[in-house]
């Protein structure tokens, strides 16, 4: 997202935080009380045990935002409170979300569970290159099955064509 927050209002007091003020984690305390992190990937790209450098996360990722002014609490804090309250144990997101994945981490270890599993996937794109993301108003596959598209011709652009694909369970 840009350079790494510098600090500037790491040491000031929660009550001299104004309505236009970031909250931010102090990302180096946070480690220090979160101790020893590492996360699972299973997706193709990074697939493994990923042990986080208390080091290397306050020098390339900094202090990151929790909240702000006119957009409340932050996607990490959101996505993370979210799984947690759900019990989630494995997470798959696009490829996009591979670099959040260890703030991901720091933040279920401080809210007290354990980081799930995460897979990262390739990014779904459409004919013309775009990203298919229902944040950028990504097509619904209804558009696509009303243009006349066949379940296999959206297998094909997925890049999933020829896998066997499971029936889904019947209704009792």
């Amino acid at each position: 997202d840009g350079p790494v927050y510098p600090g500037i209002c790491r040491g000031r007091s929660m009550a001299g935080y104004g309505p236009e003020d970031a909250v931010r984690l102090d990302m180096a305390a946070a480690l220090q009380v979160a101790g020893p992190l590492s996360f699972e990937e299973t997706g193709p790209e990074h697939r493994g045990t990923h042990a986080l450098s208390p080091e290397a996360m306050c020098e390339t990722i900094g202090d990151v935002v929790l909240a702000r002014r006119g957009m409340g609490a932050s996607y990490h804090l959101s996505v993370v409170v979210d799984d947690a309250a759900q019990g989630v144990t494995e997470v798959v997101r696009g490829a996009d979300l591979f670099e959040a994945a260890p703030i991901h981490a720091l933040l279920h270890r401080l809210l007290g569970h354990e980081p799930p599993r995460f897979h990262h996937h390739r990014l779904i794109r459409d004919a013309q290159g775009k990203r298919l993301a229902k944040r950028d108003d990504g097509r619904a596959l209804a558009l696509y099955r009303a243009e006349g598209c066949t379940p296999e011709d959206i297998r094909r652009m997925v890049g999933i064509e020829g896998r066997p694909v499971k029936p889904a369970p019947s209704a009792q």
